[in-house]
């Protein structure tokens, strides 16, 4: 297979290039009357600060939310840089670091500073689209400026913990050299959290527990991160660093008159890192760009779980995990502009990533062995890649490009295992606009997935009576993926976007058995995915609703895996089956106010493990909010989430040959309600 694929892209690379000669000795074609008219039928969208002017954004980052069709991506945060990041670039560039994300960026640009933005659907010449079909490219002024933007926010609580936070944001600006800093205070929440009973039956219905039961959790960090970029021998340089600590603490309680079941959960990290990145043209038509990052954390947990019956304790059980981890990345590519319709990319990475961690757990002090409890994870990958990027007619883009991947993944410790492994990923990607605002986008490509090295050492669930041992044996999978988008605009800024997509999975990611009664996240074998993108916006002012949009999307998913235990076929584990979402918005400018409102009728997925399933639902998820923005630079937003319910259920099975029910427990949750409120300021 490997070989068939790398002579197919071969071949569709010649082709884009024997295309281009010929483009290129051909009489170039008349201008079209306007560069907006042109960049639309070619396939990017522009859009100029007029277009947001009765939205009045404070940010960047308020402008390219309110783009119709276009959703902010900050990657994955898997390992690499190729194919890992976000969709959104600031002057064709992605930030000098991972961490510091594309909105984080745009979030501390004042939308003053902000030239226009470009929508950038199927590819254009000069872009690195990173395996996204839809980016954002936000160009920004570079005259001398000076701004501080200070934000200060609070989540509240109906009967729970509420949570605070806020940061300093300063950039100054001088031509071509900027820099500045941010200072944060971030939080970490649940909106699930809440009260309610929980039921355990046995197969037969009989009432095993009937107990009261509450949670809740509390957490953040403080960071400090410095920018600076300038001009730098005959280029650019873009260098960022960060430091943070942060933690993290959550409580499981179950009560009854003769019971109580307490699981608490609490984690102190430290975590920083550093990124640069230099381009630089070396020609008219060639440009550099090498990039340099370095990440690391270190965190120490700790899980406990203690039960009284009748006033009697019984023995605790004690998971700890203390332990660090690292990447280091250098990645270097050149550009080519061949010409106007025909642009080259060629480059590698190399990276180096590490997790060591050291894990015991322990039963009323007794130590009870895990598989790979103390466990140092290594990898060593190197990846070449190469692209093409073709503009065969004003309305036909085509993209075709090739990466290979060669990794190895060692582990030491409790136990010594290395392993090798290459990838070829080809990706072809066919944009056609036949009108300006009507395109078709057809992407055929090879993914394969990251291993989370967590996944390598043992773990624990307390609280839903969990304990997970290491899987040395994992292997990444893998997906070919068929896709086929429609996207229609209409009435300035609305928009129907369709999208139909198919994955061939290989070594599909689930949770396996294991000797001793353990289970572990392992491979299960060839799965498929089946997948309905929907997406409307629809401007609501000829129907008298003045400045109003109504939106409605929803991703619908059927998977199919064989179970490793059962031997039957079942959907793969934490997939949504479906999450609809109506949305309604008003932009009321001579109020100064915007609203908007969120409706999410059902949500919800399943998980499965050799000895249970456990599933989750939520009905009626409500969100209003308002935002008030007295004078150009101060805004205040509120906000508020209803719950109507969400229900966890837990079938446990008495054993892995007949699978027999031992019980069911139902967890009928209430949400709290919370309140969200933010005060932003800038000078």
């Amino acid at each position: 297979m490997s070989r068939t694929v790398l002579l197919a892209t071969t071949a569709l690379l010649m082709t884009a290039a024997a295309g281009a000669a010929q483009a290129q000795s051909q009489p170039a074609p008349a201008p079209t009357p306007t560069p907006q008219a042109e960049a639309a039928q070619q396939g990017v969208l522009v859009f100029e600060p007029a277009f947001f002017a009765d939205q009045n954004p404070t940010t960047a980052l308020d402008m390219v939310n309110r783009i119709p069709g276009f959703s902010v991506v900050d990657g994955d945060g898997s390992r690499g840089f190729e194919g890992s990041v976000g969709n959104v670039l600031v002057n064709g560039s992605r930030p000098a670091s991972k961490n510091d994300t594309g909105s984080s960026v745009l979030g501390r640009t004042l939308a003053g500073n902000v030239t226009r933005i470009e929508l950038i659907r199927g590819g254009a010449a000069g872009i690195d689209m990173q395996g996204f079909s839809v980016v954002v490219n936000v160009i920004t002024r570079t005259q001398s400026s000076q701004q501080t933007i200070v934000t200060g926010n609070a989540v509240l609580f109906d009967g729970g913990q509420d949570v605070y936070g806020g940061s300093v944001q300063f950039t100054a600006r001088d031509g071509d050299r900027s820099w500045g800093f941010t200072l944060s205070d971030g939080i970490s929440m649940s909106d699930s959290n809440g009260v309610g009973p929980v039921v355990r039956r046995s197969a037969s219905g009989v009432i095993l527990r009937d107990e009261d039961f509450f949670n809740d959790q509390t957490g953040g960090g403080q960071s400090l991160r410095l920018n600076y970029a300038d001009a730098f021998l005959g280029g650019k340089i873009d260098l960022t660093g960060r430091y943070g600590v942060g933690d993290f603490s959550n409580i499981n309680l179950q009560t009854s008159p003769t019971v109580r079941r307490e699981s608490l959960f609490s984690q102190d990290s430290t975590s920083g890192e550093f990124g640069a990145v230099y381009t630089r043209p070396l020609s008219s038509r060639l440009n550099l760009e090498t990039r340099f990052i370095h990440e690391f954390e270190d965190f120490e947990s700790v899980s406990t779980n203690r039960t009284r019956l009748s006033g009697v304790d019984s023995p605790e059980q004690r998971f700890v995990a203390d332990g660090q981890s690292s990447e280091t990345i250098l990645r270097g590519l050149v550009r080519l502009e061949q010409t106007p319709a025909m642009t080259w990319e060629f480059g590698g990475e190399v990276a180096y990533n590490m997790l060591e961690t050291e894990q015991a757990f322990t039963v009323g002090g007794t130590p009870i062995p895990l598989p790979s409890a103390s466990v140092t994870v290594e990898e060593t990958r190197g990846e070449l890649f190469g692209k093409g990027t073709w503009r065969v007619r004003d309305d036909l883009t085509l993209e075709g490009g090739l990466r290979l991947e060669d990794s190895t993944i060692s582990q030491s410790g409790d136990a010594d295992q290395e392993k090798s492994f290459f990838f070829a990923k080809p990706r072809l990607l066919a944009t056609w606009t036949p009108m300006a605002n009507t395109q078709f986008r057809v992407r055929f490509e090879r993914e394969v997935g990251q291993l989370d090295f967590g996944d390598f050492a043992a773990s624990a669930d307390l609280d839903e009576e969990n304990v997970f041992g290491g899987n040395i044996d994992l292997e990444p999978e893998q997906r070919w993926i068929s896709e086929l988008t429609f996207e229609r605009r209409f009435w300035e800024d609305g928009i129907v976007s369709i999208g139909l997509r198919h994955d061939e999975i290989s070594d599909a990611i689930d949770v396996i058995p294991l000797d001793g009664g353990l289970s572990a996240v392992g491979n299960i074998g060839d799965g498929t995915l089946d997948q309905l993108v929907v997406n409307v916006t629809v401007p609501m002012d000829r129907f008298g609703f003045s400045g109003g949009r109504l939106g409605f999307r929803n991703t619908w998913n059927h998977t199919e895996v064989t179970d490793p235990t059962t031997g039957e076929v079942r959907p793969i584990s934490n997939i949504r089956a479906s999450q609809a979402v109506l949305t309604v918005s008003q932009d009321i400018t001579s109020w100064k106010v915007q609203w908007g409102a969120a409706f999410i009728p059902l949500l919800g997925q399943a998980g499965y493990d050799p000895d249970f399933k456990s599933a989750w639902r939520g009905h009626d998820y409500f969100e209003i909010w308002g935002e008030y923005k007295p004078t150009p630079t101060l805004s205040i937003r509120a906000q508020v989430n209803v719950w109507n319910d969400f229900l966890i259920e837990r079938t446990a099975y008495a054993d892995r040959l007949t699978r027999p029910i031992s019980y069911i427990e139902t967890r009928a949750i209430d949400p709290r309600t919370f309140y969200q409120i933010r005060l932003r300021k800038t000078f």
